[in-house]
């Protein structure tokens, strides 16, 4: 999976790839400064995702990030990083973003607070201080990390979010069921909820479309999906997420599928919303 994600993917999305790993035991870790490189990399059954995976994050940075690295040894915390790579803001605020810090034990606000005392706009980027100068020292009031808000940064930086796709619905999930429990409803009609993987469109004899569609369920697992011109017709597909499917079960040579009869995309938090709700900040004042 992993030489699979180096060599930019293949049928599939970035994310299905990833999903494959972690079901067969890997552990996946965001893009890391003191262990990621510009690909993927294993080590054990952990995978540490690439620099280049990270959006708008400019070749020479990952490069200068993993040069001074081998050279000079792991990077300590954010300051010690600031002072060794030649990094504008916005660079820096793509690491913190996507994780790239996580190692330090602070949450990414916390962080992102940090990099600004750091990192003087107005001084050229390749500018080397003469002195060892202490960063100032802030008194933060206790900043919150919210699960949600790192994966919506995640989509944002990488395409993807590491945590389920079903952790982002704005409602309660409609149906606990899954694939695994499908062979004890063969011939009954059944609702299941699946996040969107691929969809085969194809003709019957009669030249009418339909489809067939791949989905995984709240455990990983695959279900398939068989759409009937139809139900293709009155319950379309509406684009990449999590849907909930109802339909009957079929089993044919072992295999288990469900000839939908209902389909429809749930829908999901919306970001802006939860940004609104988040509580405002009080100044801060070094010390």
């Amino acid at each position: 999976m992993v030489a699979t994600l180096n060599n930019g993917g293949g049928f599939y999305r970035t994310e299905l790839y990833i999903h494959e790993a972690r079901m067969h035991g890997a552990i996946i870790i965001t893009p890391c400064i003191n262990n990621s490189h510009v690909l993927c990399k294993i080590k054990g059954n952990t995978i540490y995702l690439g620099l280049q995976m990270i959006n708008e994050l400019q070749e020479h940075t990952r490069n200068e990030i993993i040069n001074e690295r081998e050279h000079n040894g792991l990077y300590l915390d954010v300051n010690d990083f600031i002072k060794r790579v030649r990094i504008s803001v916005e660079q820096m605020r793509l690491l913190v973003r996507v994780g790239a810090f996580n190692f330090t034990g602070k949450n990414k606000k916390e962080l992102l607070w940090e990099i600004h005392t750091l990192i003087n706009p107005a001084k050229k980027i390749n500018e080397k201080e003469l002195f060892d100068i202490k960063p100032k020292k802030w008194d933060l009031p206790v900043l919150s990390s919210f699960k949600l808000d790192e994966a919506f940064d995640e989509i944002e930086l990488l395409g993807f979010s590491l945590c389920p796709p079903f952790d982002l619905l704005r409602d309660k999930l409609p149906s606990d069921l899954t694939a695994n429990q499908l062979k004890k409803y063969v011939g009954k009609t059944i609702t299941i909820v699946g996040y969107l993987v691929t969809v085969k469109n194809t003709s019957t004899s009669k030249g009418d479309r339909m489809y067939f569609g791949t989905f995984t369920d709240t455990e990983g697992h695959w279900i398939d999906t068989v759409h009937f011109p139809d139900s293709a017709k009155q319950f379309p597909f509406t684009g990449p997420g999590c849907y909930l499917l109802g339909g009957k079960v079929v089993e044919e040579y072992d295999f288990t599928s469900i000839e939908v009869n209902y389909m429809k995309r749930l829908p999901v938090i919306d970001r802006e919303q939860l940004i609104e709700n988040t509580e405002t900040l009080p100044i801060i004042t070094p010390h």
